[in-house]
C-alpha cells in the first residue's frame, strides 16, 4: 500500500494541542533554569494545572471525534519529518499522568517549598525542574509517532528520574540511583541498536509506515528482541527488577510516588506500541505466552517478597514489582489464534485500566507511607500500632489504594482484572486466571498485615515527631479516590471499551 494511503495529508484540527502538551513542560524547565530560586515552584504550580486541563481537552477531542489527533512537525511528513499522534490510548494515559503529577505537586509543596526568609537549597530547585521534565518526557512518549522520537523521550525520562532517587544525597540512595542508571542505560543501548536495525531494513521508523513494511526476517526478529529486553529492563519486569525496590524505597515520598506511578509506565507504553501497533503478527503464540509467564513470575515473586518486608516503603516497592506483572498478562490474552496476531479489545483495555489504576493507587500509597515516616520517624511495619488513630485520613487513603491493588469492586483495579479474567475465560487460558486470583490473595495478605498493625492500639503513647499538613493527606486521599472512581465511571454510562476502540484508530489506518 502506498505511504500516502496510510498517512494523513496534514495536521488535523486541534492538532496543535499536541505541541503545547510538550512545549508547556519544556518551557517550565527552561524558565526555571533562567529565573531559578523561589520562582521554580511558582512556575510549576502555574503550568501543572494548565497541563492537566490540556490533557483533558486532548482526551475529549479524541473521544468525541473518534479519530486521532495528528500534528506534522514543520509540515514535513514521515519518513522525512516527525509526526505527533494522539489516539485513545495516548489521551487516556496523558490524563492519568497529569492527574498524578498534579497530586504529587500538591503533596510535595510541604517538603520542597522554600519559605520566605530562609536560605535556598538544592533539593527544592532540583525537584520541581525534574518533575516538569518527567511530565514533558512522558507526554513525548505518549505522542511520539516514530520509534526514534520514543527513544529520545525515554532517555529524557531516565535522566530526569534518576536524580529524583538521590535528592537527599545519602550514600544508599546514591548507590540505588547508580544501579537504576546502569539498568536504564543498558536498556537504552539495546533499544537503540534495535531501532538502527529496523531503520537499516525498512528506511523508516514511523510507526504507521513501519507497520506496513515490516516482515519477519532475522534482522527484524533480532531488533524486536533487543528492543523488548531493553524496555523490560526500564520497566523493571522480573527478573530485570533489581534496581526498582532500593530506588523507590529510598527516594523521598513524592519522588517515590512519581517513580512508581509514572516513570515505569513510559517504557511499558512503548512495549505496547511496538507489539500492538508495529508488529502484532510477529510475536506469535509462544512469544505471547513468554510475556505472560514473565508477568506471572513478577506477580508471584513480588508478592511473596513484599510479604516478608519489615519496612512499609519496601513493601510498597515490591508490590510495584508484582503489579507490573499484571500489565504483561494482557499479551497472551490479546493474542488471537485464528489471525495469529495481537488484537485490540477487552484484554488491551484491561491492561490500560490496570496501568492507570495502579498509577493513582500506588502514588497514594507511597504518599501515605511518607506521611507515616514523617510522623513516626520510621516506617517499620511491626511498630505501626496506633498510627490509624493519629493519621486516620492517611491510613484511609492507603487502604483505598490497597482496594484497587487487590482488585475489589468498585475500583479501577477490579474492572481491569475483570476484563483480563473475561479474556482468559473467552480464550480458554484458565491458568492466567489462576495467577490473577493468586496475586489478589497475596496482595490481600500484605495489605492485611499493614492495616492490622496500624489499627492495633499502641503499646505505649506514640511520640509524634511532626504534624503533617492536611493538604498532604488530602492529596493522597484524592489520588486514592481516583483509583476507586475509575471503576465507578467505567461501570456507568461511559463505555470503557471506547478507550480501546479509539486506540485502534491509528491501527485502522493501515
Amino acid at each position: 500500500m502506498p505511504d500516502a494511503a496510510v498517512l494523513s495529508d496534514a495536521t488535523t484540527t486541534n492538532g496543535a494541542f499536541l505541541v503545547w502538551a510538550i512545549v508547556l513542560p519544556v518551557a517550565g524547565v527552561l524558565l526555571s533554569l533562567v529565573l531559578g530560586g523561589r520562582h521554580v515552584e511558582r512556575i510549576a504550580f502555574v503550568l501543572l494545572p494548565a497541563g492537566l486541563c490540556l490533557a483533558f481537552v486532548i482526551f475529549a477531542d479524541v473521544w468525541q471525534s473518534g479519530h486521532p489527533l495528528i500534528y506534522i512537525v514543520g509540515d514535513w511528513k514521515p519518513p522525512l519529518g516527525i509526526a505527533l499522534r494522539a489516539d485513545g490510548l495516548s489521551a487516556a494515559m496523558m490524563v492519568a499522568v497529569a492527574v498524578v503529577i498534579c497530586g504529587v505537586g500538591v503533596f510535595a509543596y510541604a517538603d520542597f517549598h522554600t519559605r520566605a526568609g530562609s536560605a535556598e537549597t538544592r533539593a527544592p530547585f532540583a525537584f520541581w525542574i525534574l518533575l516538569m521534565a518527567i511530565w514533558g518526557a512522558m507526554n513525548t512518549v505518549f505522542l511520539g509517532g516514530d520509534l526514534f522520537t520514543l527513544y529520545v523521550a525515554i532517555e529524557l525520562l531516565t535522566f530526569a528520574a534518576v536524580p529524583l532517587v538521590c535528592l537527599d544525597g545519602r550514600a544508599e540512595t546514591l548507590q540505588a540511583a547508580l544501579r537504576y542508571l546502569l539498568f536504564a542505560l543498558l536498556g537504552s543501548i539495546l533499544y537503540l541498536v534495535g531501532t538502527a536495525l529496523l531503520y537499516g531494513s525498512y528506511a523508516t521508523l514511523d510507526i504507521v509506515l513501519l507497520s506496513h513494511r515490516v516482515h519477519l526476517d532475522p534482522a527484524t526478529l533480532v531488533a524486536a528482541v533487543l528492543m523488548t529486553i531493553g524496555l523490560f529492563a526500564k520497566t523493571a519486569l522480573f527478573p530485570l527488577h533489581l534496581w526498582l525496590p532500593p530506588a523507590h524505597a529510598g527516594a523521598p515520598a513524592a519522588a517515590s510516588a512519581v517513580l512508581s506511578a509514572v516513570v515505569v509506565k513510559g517504557s511499558f507504553f512503548i512495549v505496547v506500541r511496538l507489539w500492538f501497533d508495529v508488529m502484532p503478527w510477529i510475536l506469535g503464540a509462544a512469544g505471547a505466552q513468554l510475556f505472560g509467564a514473565l508477568g506471572a513470575s513478577a506477580i508471584i515473586f513480588g508478592s511473596v517478597v513484599a510479604l516478608r518486608q519489615e519496612r512499609l516503603k519496601l513493601l510498597i516497592a515490591y508490590s510495584t514489582v508484582a503489579q507490573i506483572g499484571y500489565l504483561f498478562l494482557m499479551f497472551p490474552l490479546a493474542f488471537d489464534a485464528e489471525s495469529a496476531q495481537l488484537q485490540s479489545g477487552g484484554a488491551l483495555t484491561g491492561g490500560l485500566l490496570q496501568a492507570i489504576s495502579h498509577a493513582t493507587a500506588k502514588a497514594a500509597m507511597f504518599m501515605a507511607a511518607g506521611l507515616i515516616y514523617a510522623t513516626l520517624g520510621h516506617d517499620r511495619i511491626a511498630e505501626l500500632g496506633g498510627i490509624a488513630r493519629a493519621l486516620p485520613m492517611t491510613m484511609f487513603a492507603f487502604a483505598l489504594g490497597g482496594v484497587s491493588l487487590i482488585g475489589l469492586p468498585p475500583s479501577g483495579g477490579f474492572l481491569a482484572k475483570w476484563l483480563l479474567l473475561e479474556a482468559a475465560v473467552a480464550t480458554g487460558q484458565w491458568w492466567w486466571a489462576v495467577v490473577m486470583l493468586a496475586g489478589g490473595l497475596f496482595t490481600s495478605a500484605y495489605m492485611f498485615v499493614v492495616l492490622s498493625r496500624a489499627l492495633m492500639p499502641a503499646h505505649q503513647p506514640l511520640k509524634l515527631r511532626a504534624t503533617v499538613p492536611r493538604y498532604q493527606e488530602a492529596a493522597a486521599l484524592a489520588l486514592a479516590l481516583c483509583s476507586l472512581l475509575l471503576g465507578l465511571v467505567a461501570l456507568g454510562p461511559v463505555d470503557v471499551f471506547q478507550v480501546s476502540r479509539l486506540e485502534t484508530v491509528m491501527v485502522g489506518l493501515r
